[in-house]
């Protein structure tokens, strides 16, 4: 689909935005309009979320015409913006600047690739907000000839839907908001939201460890698994494995763990092999190859979060900040700002959020786990406020990130009859959710097959692991 590059513009430059469609199975008369997907990021390619319509219980998803789009930049929408694919190679310098030469090489790398991006992106730099990407999906609305869209949005992909209710309310009809971003912080506070619950969510991974010691033999108790996971990160810094596992890959490959319980086996037995018995292609399986334009969504990831909002143009505050909290939270609390810096030399032009109102919206759907690490719970508690119509469904408990449609019928159950009817549970009084489900379920690594869904989740999970979400 062609879109004006600056809507202002609208005569201006076109760049073309990549959408897949499946169309409603149901008969006619069943047909409940166009159901828009975004699986968060920002820069996560959403193209092949249309096949999420078989994925809702009881066929609810097949009354609707499924749209996948990969927004603006991203995947096989023209122009897509990569800038240096090597950003995220191997054994890096490490991540925790405990002297001024690595600060200093920090800062210059991400200037770097601040100014690469620049070079790569030119005008395009200018028109990734999520006002450009809210505007691209009306201009989908349009080009569809529908009075109204549906929307299912995962982490990112909620504040998509968020903006896109506030501004366009009349043309909402049905939305699920799947790990909810917190307005308040977008998007410098909320990275540092997200530093104190990772470190949280690792607490509990390392403990699930160490309760099948008699599998990955790590330790039996979760504070001695995590000594371990520290110590081995030391070590690293003198020694990378195969010469590429260094101690910011080895930090990278654990944090999956800290978003979802998808993955938990794998990563736990990468640990251990590695502890253990010194072998590293675990390690070297679970990170990503870099390479040419394998930066494709983190590239976007920037263009959008560094022009959304103006971020603090002082280094000394982000010093401030990251040290503060590093002193209790430290797994991901440098790696995080450092994913985030090139924020301080972006060249694209910087505008102003939206101010996030639901009023006007009609009822939506809101999950979230209680200790998501990426979303953390009190966004979704807000924008319950901001929505007033809206419903919570809490995954008790849990530390996975978006999971719904992961077989858990209590929440895939409420999703689907939302869609079929527009029926919501009751909306219960105070700030708290308004229906309470078992989060996704720790994996049991001595069970039974228990590398299928245990570990890696229904297709819906296996298509959120390789999607970006919000950092």
């Amino acid at each position: 689909m062609i879109v004006p590059l600056d809507y202002a513009r609208p005569g201006g430059t076109k760049i073309k935005i990549a959408v897949s469609r499946i169309k409603a199975k149901s008969p006619a008369a069943d047909y409940q309009g166009v159901m828009l997907v975004n699986p968060g990021g920002p820069g996560g390619s959403g193209l092949i979320y249309s096949v999420l319509q078989s994925a809702i219980p009881n066929n609810a998803g097949l009354d609707y015409d499924w749209i996948g789009f990969d927004p603006r930049g991203v995947g096989s929408s023209v122009p897509a913006l990569t800038c240096d694919g090597n950003v995220a190679g191997y054994n890096r310098p490490y991540y925790v600047p405990v002297t001024k030469e690595l600060e200093k090489t920090w800062l210059g790398r991400s200037k770097a690739y601040a100014q690469a991006c620049a070079r790569a992106g030119g005008p395009l730099l200018d028109h990734l907000k999520s006002t450009d990407n809210v505007a691209d999906m009306e201009s989908i609305r349009k080009a569809l000839g529908q009075k109204q869209i549906n929307f299912y949005g995962f982490s990112y992909g909620t504040y998509l839907g968020q903006v896109y209710a506030t501004l366009h309310p009349n043309q909402v009809r049905r939305m699920v908001f799947d790990g909810v971003v917190d307005p308040r912080g977008v998007w410098y506070d909320a990275n540092l939201s997200q530093d104190i619950q990772f470190d949280k969510n690792m607490d509990v991974y390392f403990a699930w460890v160490a309760k099948y010691d008699a599998v990955y033999h790590l330790g039996t108790t979760g504070k001695a698994v995590k000594a371990k996971y520290y110590a081995t990160l030391q070590k690293l810094r003198k020694a990378p494995a195969e010469g590429k596992i260094g101690p910011d890959e080895w930090n990278d490959i654990f944090v999956s763990a800290g978003y979802y319980v998808y993955g938990w086996e794998d990563v736990a037995t990468a640990f251990s092999a590695y502890v253990n018995d010194g072998d590293a292609a675990g390690l070297l399986e679970l990170y990503s190859e870099p390479g040419p334009g394998t930066d494709n969504g983190y590239a976007i990831y920037l263009g959008t979060q560094c022009t959304d909002v103006k971020w603090p143009s002082s280094w000394s505050k982000w010093q401030r900040d990251n040290w503060r909290i590093y002193s209790k939270y430290p797994f991901i609390t440098w790696n995080n700002a450092w994913y985030n810096a090139p924020c301080l030399f972006w060249k694209g032009d910087v505008g102003r959020p939206v101010s996030v109102d639901g009023r006007k919206a009609p009822s939506i759907l809101l999950i979230n786990e209680t200790n998501d690490a990426a979303t953390p719970y009190p966004g979704s508690l807000e924008i319950r406020k901001r929505f007033p119509r809206s419903v919570l469904v809490e995954g008790v408990g849990g530390t996975t990130h978006s999971g719904s449609l992961s077989g858990i019928a209590c929440t895939d159950d409420t999703i689907a009859a939302y869609l079929e009817t527009g029926a919501l549970p009751d909306r219960v009084r105070g700030n708290r959710s308004d229906k309470q489900c078992e989060p996704v379920p720790q994996p049991d690594p001595t069970a039974a097959a228990a590398h299928t869904l245990s570990s890696t989740g229904s297709m819906k999970s296996l298509l959120r692991q390789e999607a970006p979400v919000v950092r």
